[in-house]
Order: structure tokens, then sequence, then C-alpha cells
């Protein structure tokens, strides 16, 4: 998990970088001479508060001022909003410090002379999903948001898997919005803008589309100051096929279409569990399903394509069964990533921030020292592993390791039965009113093994 960031006071005349992480002021180095192309590209979201009406660039410019004036050890995680300056404090919900977390874990510490921050300011949308109504009454087969939305905000930094995939699939995306705006020939370098998370249920596939389409909203905002997000459901989409699908394939692209032409507007099309397509045309093919559904599925296939000449449009999918997906659908996604169950390290930092809520809730107790240290994240953990053993009676210490053994007892579980098991331990606790953090990790691993057991019944 992420932790935050230290703040570090400027000299130009300190001689040591140690003296600078501790925020001595008199001896750290003057800053040796970085070229920009150097320096690490560091984002800086600045959420403003609902009441707010300034303009993004004046507010933009002023958090730019406020990080020149401070020297910053950067780390991921939230700084305060500067009580000093009357305009942040007035317009600005929150700072957040983003994808640091690469570069600090190669090199320990980033420097405020090392970074080029780019600082990206937003506001969220309070309206929530619209539903399309057919003619009917009945609910269309897609839902609509406005991002960034307040329904998706945290979700994000909630999501935790390997080291690289959440990175990548950024990456990605800037490389794809990018190729398309300096109009590189598709002839030449091909690209569709697609993504394909497949993998087991209950790993965040759905959710880490959602993020990534408000983590994107935010990040090009400049170049497209609105974005939205039209999540279809597939099973739906294909239920009735005689009369209706035509008709929703139709409808659903042609409202796509109408936000597309719109030169400022980002649009994300996520198609979940888009192998009901595949099973749909491999049934019709086998003569179990009309005609009509081969026809539905190529259209939709054919509507995709058409849409590949919109430089403003990414498409997410997701998949349970990797094996039904059609291969024509396969070959059009740029990015096949699988998704699978958490990693003992995934499982630590997931139960890690459980916690740390239900502490911050005052639900569970907590130590006098700082959260942070009682719950250090799972790098620092294997560091505390190795020390003497003498060392190991502190209180913090134990805690460590036990929720260290919480998160190997999960092993099999999924990351959305994982977010859940701090619910039914509590709920299984005789007294649910006052309880440590040591005795609540002890029934969590009870309540975990009961939780597996039950699964392979």
């Amino acid at each position: 998990m992420s932790t935050p960031m230290e703040i570090t006071l400027q000299n130009p005349q300190e001689p040591n970088i140690s003296d600078l992480e501790n925020g001595d002021a008199a001896s750290a180095p003057p800053p040796p001479p970085i070229l920009n192309e150097d320096k690490v590209l560091v984002s800086v979201e600045v959420c403003l508060k609902p009441s707010s009406t300034a303009r993004i660039d004046d507010v933009r410019s002023s958090v730019e001022r406020m990080l020149e004036n401070r020297s910053l050890s950067y780390n991921d995680g939230p700084i305060p909003v500067p009580l000093d300056d009357p305009f942040l404090t007035e317009n600005v919900q929150r700072i957040r410090i983003c994808d640091s977390d690469e570069w600090v874990q190669n090199h320990e510490v980033l420097l405020f002379w090392q970074v080029k921050p780019v600082v990206h300011v937003f506001q969220l949308s309070e309206e929530g999903p619209c539903e399309d109504l057919s003619e009917e009454g009945q609910l269309s087969s897609f839902n609509e948001w406005m991002l960034p939305a307040k329904e998706f905000d945290g979700m994000w930094e909630s999501l935790i898997y390997e080291s690289g995939l959440k990175q990548r699939l950024l990456r990605y995306a800037a490389s794809a919005l990018l190729f398309t705006e300096k109009g590189v020939d598709p002839f030449l370098v091909s690209w569709n803008r697609i993504i394909l998370l497949h993998g087991p249920p209950g790993t965040g596939k759905t959710s880490l589309c959602k993020a990534l389409a408000q983590k994107l909203s935010i990040r090009f905002s400049s170049r497209y100051p609105q974005s939205q997000l039209v999540e279809v459901n597939a099973h739906s989409l294909f239920s009735k096929w005689f009369s209706e699908s035509g008709k929703l394939v139709a409808k659903l692209f042609q409202k796509i279409q109408e936000m597309v032409e719109e030169e400022n507007n980002l649009v994300f099309v996520l198609i979940d569990e888009v192998e009901s397509l595949a099973a749909a045309r491999k049934a019709a093919l086998s003569g179990s399903e009309p005609s009509d559904s081969i026809r539905v599925v190529n259209a939709l296939l054919t509507q995709m394509d058409k849409l590949k000449s919109s430089p403003n449009v990414i498409i997410l999918t997701t998949s349970n069964i990797t094996a039904a997906i059609d291969i024509a659908f396969v070959d059009r996604a740029d990015i096949k990533a699988y998704v699978g169950p958490p990693t003992l390290q995934a499982r630590y930092e997931i139960l890690r921030s459980c916690l740390l809520e239900l502490m911050r809730k005052a639900i569970l107790s907590s130590f006098q020292e700082c959260d942070q240290l009682i719950l250090p994240n799972y790098a620092t953990m294997k560091e505390k592993l190795n020390m003497p053993e003498t060392q190991e009676v502190q209180a913090p210490f134990r805690l460590c390791k036990q929720l260290l053994e919480a998160a190997g007892a999960c092993e099999g579980l999924s990351g959305r039965s994982l977010r859940k098991l701090p619910f039914l331990a509590h709920a299984a606790l005789s007294n649910p009113y006052h309880c440590d953090p040591g005795k609540f990790l002890c029934t969590m691993i009870d309540t975990a093994r009961r939780e597996l057991s039950e699964l392979h019944e």
C-alpha cells in the first residue's frame, strides 16, 4: 500500500541526502544538474471540492507553484492541502501523488530535483449512472456514466495486483491515444484500442476496467474535457435472438457513435463477460441457435471495427472463461491480460488496507504509534522478518507476523472474498464493540479457513 509522502525543506547548502530525508534543513546537498528529459514524470492528481467554481488552469498553476516552493521526497499517497494558501484551501478537496511506486522500489527515495510533476485537476461528477430506457419502458442493455464519477472515486487505489499490471494498462492507453492523435498510418502500425482482461470470477476485472476509465478520464482531461463510460451487459444484449438483439446492437452503437462525434469527448465502452458473444456464435454454427445470432455477433464485431477510425474511444472487455472467447475477437484485442487470484503479497496488502480502515474508523483499537508503522507494507514487512529475534518482542511486529499468517491462510480466496473477510470475521466476534487487532486477526484466520472449507464442499 502507498504511504504518505515525506515533506522536507530545501536548502542549497545542504551536504548530504540522508539528512534531507530526515527533514534536517541544514545539511542536504545542492541538487545535481539534471536535464528536464532525465527527470521522472510523476502524476499529481488534484480533486476539486464539489462547490468549487475555480478555473482548472488557475488551480493547476497554483498547485505547480506550491510544489516548486516546497521541497518534497515523492512517495505515492496524499499530501495535505497547504493551509497558508487560501485559494487552494477554498477549492481543493485533496492532492495525491501517483506513479512513483516503480521508481521508489528500485531507488528507495525519489527527491524533488529528480521529479517533473504533472498536475491533473478534476472534479467528480455526482450524477450517477444513467439507465437508458427502451420504448417499452424496460431497461436497456447498457448504463452510462459521466467521468470522473464519484461512484468510482478511490477504486483504482483499492485494487491490488501483481506489480506492473495497472501501469501496463495506463501506458498502453497513453500510447493508443497518442498514435491516433499523431495520425500514425494504421496500415503500417496496427492497433485497435481494445483491452481484454480474462481470468476467474472475483478477481476484480470489471472493477479494474471501470477504475482504468476513471483514471484515464483524469489523466487526459486537458485533451478531452468530457469523458463517458458506457457499460454493456452482453447477456442482456444477446438474450432475444429473433427480434430484439439486432435493434439493441444498432441502438447501442448509434448512441456510442453520437458520443465519439464530439471531438472533446473521450468514450469508454465496457463489455462485461464478453465470452457470451463467442458462446452465441459457436452455438449458432453448431445448429443449436438460429442463424440470426451469427449476424448479430458479426454486426457487433463490424461496429467495433468502425470505431477504430475514431481517435477518442477505448473498448474495455472482460471474460471469466478464457477458452470460450471467439478467436475473431481475441485477435482484435491489443492487450490480453490475465487477472488471476491474488498472490501472497497481494493478499497481505488487501488485508492490510482493510485493517487500517477499521482502525481509522475506531472499529478496532489502535496502538499509540502511527498505523502505517503498525502494519507496514509487504516489502518493509519482509525486511522486519530478517531482523534479529530479540527485536521481535514489540507488539507491532507480532501484529505484522499475524497479518502475514492471515494472508497465507487466505490462499484460494478471490479478491472479492478477501474484501468481505474482515466483515465476516467481525460478525463472528463475541464482543463486536471492542477488539484489538491481534485478536481480530486470529478470528479472521479462523473465518478464512471456514470460508475455504465451504468452498470445497
